[in-house]
């Protein structure tokens, strides 16, 4: 297929006049007046709004498929994430057993070795746990939190450290400093959180090759103008990406926009971190083996903590426009390059030769009209 007339993000800006030829689940060739081929179809898209995949590097679930379920739960997490615009994501696991995260990264893995065929694409798992500090665990259970080693993590991980693009780490937690230098070293991106870390204790953990913020500001310490906390280091720490969770009810609008403004649309990386319910209507439902309530847009245990979320990547960039009034260039930068950027990825979330499928196609005024593969 060739896409034609559409006004194109590229390189941070939006671009018009050149084709788009998709073939085969993959960008094939970007240039001005491509010939189509024999059977070759032309979509004339008059003028809208083209962005590549979008790049979720935080999901734990979707339509009641849950990473911890397994290889079959990850490939329907791959089919219908790939029909809301996904091109890459990285399933995100909760805490569990040994035995449990052990099942959910060799899911992971063998979806890696054999991807869907009408899906997107799989960048490794985000080890969410166990690494963590008890006193912050949000909706995580504490009772299988650990401190952090290359053994344990070899054992969870069935001694295939090669399909995690991204582990968070509590780096207060005895052993923190060899994990992550270990890690780093193996090419697993370490991100902070779940901690009462101090701000110091964040700038650290940079200098032993952490480069990344869990859902910047909940469940970690706060800013305070003496104590700045885990936000405070990583807004003010370039070597950090902030993840953001931007559904409007995890982070206030001005917090959005001060991320965007200290970040910049390079280091600031919109995810969902959405559990089961997300495409699902309101209801019970659960995460990591504990009851959910989901009401409209947020999900919460009985306690009331919020349990992730039921957002899409398609509805943070609307948000990002319309809800917290970022330019669109920036938002939509957030959504593709710079996640993927965030965990090396060089290809997905861009249009670019060779970047996967699917691209979205939007109106001027930035409201989804569907994807194109």
């Amino acid at each position: 297929m060739i896409v034609r007339n559409g006004k194109l993000f590229m390189d941070g800006k939006f671009v018009e006049g050149p084709d788009v030829r998709v073939f085969n689940g993959r960008i094939h060739e970007i240039g001005y007046h491509l010939e189509a081929g024999l059977y070759e179809q032309i979509t004339d898209v008059k003028g809208d709004i083209i962005l590549p995949g979008f790049v979720d590097v935080h999901i734990h679930a979707f339509r009641k498929h849950d990473t911890m379920q397994g290889e079959e739960a990850v490939r329907c997490m791959s089919r219908d994430l790939y029909h809301e615009g996904v091109a890459a994501f990285c399933p995100t696991t909760m805490s569990a057993s040994v035995e449990d995260t052990r099942k959910a990264v060799d899911g992971i893995r063998n979806v890696m070795l054999r991807p869907e065929v009408n899906g997107c694409m799989v960048l490794g798992a985000h080890m969410e746990a166990p690494f963590l500090q008890e006193a912050k665990a949000g909706a995580q259970r504490k009772e299988f939190f650990t401190d952090p080693s290359v053994e344990k993590f070899n054992e969870m991980t069935g001694n295939h450290p090669e399909c995690v693009r991204l582990i968070t780490v509590a780096p207060e937690k005895e052993g923190a400093e060899s994990f992550i230098r270990a890690a780093t070293a193996m090419g697993v991106h370490v991100s902070i959180g779940h901690t009462s870390a101090t701000a110091e204790q964040v700038h650290q953990a940079g200098d032993w090759g952490a480069d990344h913020i869990t859902h910047t500001f909940n469940a970690q310490t706060p800013i305070l103008h003496r104590a700045p906390g885990v936000p405070g280091a990583g807004l003010s720490d370039d070597r950090f990406y902030c993840e953001m969770i931007c559904d409007g009810v995890h982070l206030h609008r001005d917090i959005v926009r001060m991320i965007a403004k200290c970040k910049g649309p390079q280091h600031a990386v919109a995810i969902t971190d959405a559990m089961e319910a997300a495409g699902m209507p309101d209801g019970e439902y659960a995460l990591g083996g504990q009851a959910v309530y989901v009401h409209g847009s947020e999900a919460r245990l009985k306690d009331g903590t919020l349990a992730g979320s039921v957002l899409t990547m398609h509805r943070a960039f609307e948000n990002l426009i319309h809800l917290f009034g970022l330019r669109p260039e920036d938002a939509a930068a957030m959504c593709t390059s710079s996640p993927a950027d965030s965990v090396g990825e060089k290809y997905a979330g861009r249009l670019i030769a060779g970047a996967p499928a699917p691209l979205t196609r939007w109106t001027k005024d930035f409201h989804m009209v569907g994807i194109i593969d």
